[in-house]
């Protein structure tokens, strides 16, 4: 006997970059440039604080917000950081930034909301938006260098939108926006009845300069929630660690369906955050040098091979280039990339279909990899396209 699952259960499945992944595992010597996954051991500080956090006992619930110490080492962080103050009753500390966008997700949108999301974007907020009853509305900024603008959030409004959802520096292309850009969208979306979800796990992974917050506009700060977290800039993908902020009318909302979710953030980890944040902000400076390197060497490298680059990565750890000299499917052109070259990466239309014709390449692997993974790439292009 087969029982229902609720009717949006139907958008849930293996997102295609998993679904690449699986493929892999029956490809002996398969070099594997999927992941947003640092190649990097998690710092010892940060280990150090997890470990003793355990031996300590520390393993008892905390509060539904999280350890009043580890808010005030998040407050303290992006005061550090952006020169602005949230309270510790302005934040929550969740099971890495995923569950602080459901949280954040959940608590707003309503059945038919419509969220606006620029794309080519990180595939796995559609089906969270869809299975709560949102529509996603795609916001093409293929001809903008990545980068959405605010004529572009204009000609998207409606009377159904609910939000719209950011992520900056943005997976899958690498951009950032300046500061000038930034101020210019709060500029038009101050004066929108909508919520503004900033999703800035990346924000340490910018390379030229620091990476401007929306959180440091106080003219849409009633509007805004921020998602960061541990993952990307302290290499710490396992041991979920993520935060939540915005201004306290909706925090203190958000922090009931984050409770009735998961109660609280996993404890030893909160104490590890402090640790990271507190002592280990020299972590993602020395990632980002050996990202940097592997980027120019993929630019240089691609770029000979005849691949096309609509942006330059400054940020996050992907490179987006364009297919488009080669084959417009660029399901079927990695399927075969990975099949005779052993070079997995992953079809640009993983990222909403504003991303077909491209391809997304990971190079949070070391260099040597890379390499090895570009020489492949070169000897199938020269056999195939020849």
């Amino acid at each position: 006997m087969k029982l229902s699952l609720n009717n949006n259960s139907k958008y849930l499945s293996a997102p295609s970059i998993r679904q690449f992944s699986s493929r892999i595992s029956g490809i002996e010597d398969c070099i594997n440039l999927t992941i947003g996954q640092p190649d990097f051991p998690m710092p010892d500080v940060v280990k150090s604080a997890y470990i003793q956090a355990i031996k300590e006992d520390q393993t008892s619930y905390s509060h539904n917000k999280g350890l009043l110490e580890t808010r005030n080492a998040v407050s303290q962080y992006f005061n550090q950081r952006y020169d602005i103050e949230y309270s510790s009753e302005e934040i929550i500390i969740t099971n890495g930034a995923s569950e602080a966008l459901d949280t954040a997700l959940r608590s707003i949108i309503n059945q038919g909301d419509e969220i606006l999301i620029p794309g080519p974007i990180y595939a796995g907020y559609i089906p969270l938006i869809k299975t709560l009853g949102g529509v996603p509305v795609y916001i093409d900024t293929t001809k903008t260098n990545y980068k959405v603008t605010p004529e572009a959030i204009e000609s998207h409004l409606s009377s159904k939108t609910k939000a719209i959802l950011l992520n900056y520096p943005t997976n899958p292309t690498g951009v950032v926006l300046t500061y000038n850009e930034v101020q210019a969208l709060t500029e038009t979306l101050k004066n929108s009845p909508l919520f503004i979800i900033s999703d800035e796990i990346y924000a340490e992974n910018t390379f030229n300069g620091k990476h401007t917050s929306f959180a440091e506009f106080s003219s849409i700060r009633d509007q805004l929630l921020i998602v960061g977290g541990l993952s990307k800039s302290h290499s710490a993908t396992g041991i979920r660690i993520g935060f939540l902020l915005g201004p306290e009318y909706l925090i203190e909302k958000l922090t009931f369906m984050h409770a009735y979710n998961c109660i609280c953030a996993n404890v030893p980890a909160q104490i590890a955050c402090i640790a990271a944040l507190n002592e280990g902000m020299e972590a993602p400076q020395y990632m980002n040098e050996a990202y940097i390197e592997r980027r120019n060497f993929l630019i240089q490298k691609l770029e000979s091979l005849g691949f096309e680059l609509d942006a330059t990565p400054e940020g996050a750890f992907y490179i987006f280039p364009s297919i488009k000299r080669f084959t417009d499917n660029d399901f079927d052109f990695c399927v075969d990339v990975l099949e005779n070259a052993h070079v997995a990466i992953v079809p640009g239309s993983s990222f909403t279909d504003v991303g077909k014709g491209h391809v997304r390449i990971s190079y949070a692997y070391e260099l040597d990899a890379l390499k090895e993974a570009m020489r492949r790439l070169e000897r199938y292009l020269t056999e195939k396209y020849k």
